[in-house]
């Protein structure tokens, strides 16, 4: 039987956090069912459980028997809403698309080589759930909600947790309504498959442990990104 490690079963947490953020909930609201949620992230029921038991022993949640899952902290906070580290909301604001795209130039290439040195099988396994799950989404907010979680995963997988705090900053801009807009309307078909499709080619590089490789495939997808969404704000 696998066994989740205390680190995944942190990143669980977090996604069990980051899903109801997606969602709108707020400090008092219900989360969905242990089931609801396993079915959601494709894990276990286990694993939820002992996740949620993760963010109850940190104060994050309350569990009442016979009523549910209820927040005791705005889940955009993360684990620890008051030890400073996640970046404030007010960031998806301040920043501009140009600005976030600089920031990943910046950081998720560089990542490469401490993926490459520290990344275990878990990590992998990890990076290809969200591959499949990305590559199986109907709609473009499935394949963002993936899209996210692939990337927060390999940038996990280097086991840098300055790296990881600094990669939170961008995820909370890509979390911005401009940066939304212009995904949005970047938009098609063809460029899910064309962003899967490289999203492939960087984790099978990564997995051979192919660090020049992995780099250009991640520098190949920024730039494309990029490039689309510049040809958004232009249109």
């Amino acid at each position: 039987m696998q066994t989740v490690s205390n680190d995944q079963l942190l990143h669980v947490a977090d996604d069990i956090l980051s899903s109801a953020a997606r969602s709108g909930l707020r400090t008092g609201n219900r989360l969905p069912t242990e089931r609801a949620l396993a079915t959601d992230l494709q894990l276990t029921r286990t694993t939820i459980r002992n996740a949620m038991a993760l963010l109850e022993d940190e104060g994050v949640v309350s569990r009442e028997v016979g009523r549910g899952t209820y927040l005791r902290s705005d889940p955009r906070h993360g684990l620890s809403p008051d030890n400073g580290s996640t970046p404030h909301p007010s960031i998806a604001i301040a920043v501009s698309p140009a600005d976030v795209m600089t920031a990943r130039q910046l950081i998720e290439p560089a990542a490469i080589a401490s993926i490459v040195e520290n990344a275990t099988i878990n990590d992998f396994d990890e990076i290809e759930r969200c591959l499949r799950s990305n590559e199986g989404a109907a709609d473009y907010d499935e394949f963002e909600k993936w899209d996210f979680a692939l990337h927060r995963a390999l940038i996990r997988a280097a086991h840098n947790p300055l790296m990881e705090s600094m990669y939170q900053l961008v995820e909370a801009a890509r979390q911005g309504e401009t940066w939304g807009n212009l995904k949005r309307r970047s938009d098609s078909t063809e460029r899910r498959e064309c962003y899967r499709n490289q999203h492939r080619a960087i984790a099978e590089a990564l997995r051979n442990r192919d660090g020049r490789g992995a780099r250009e495939a991640m520098q190949l997808h920024l730039d494309t990104v990029e490039a689309n969404l510049q040809n958004s704000a232009q249109s």
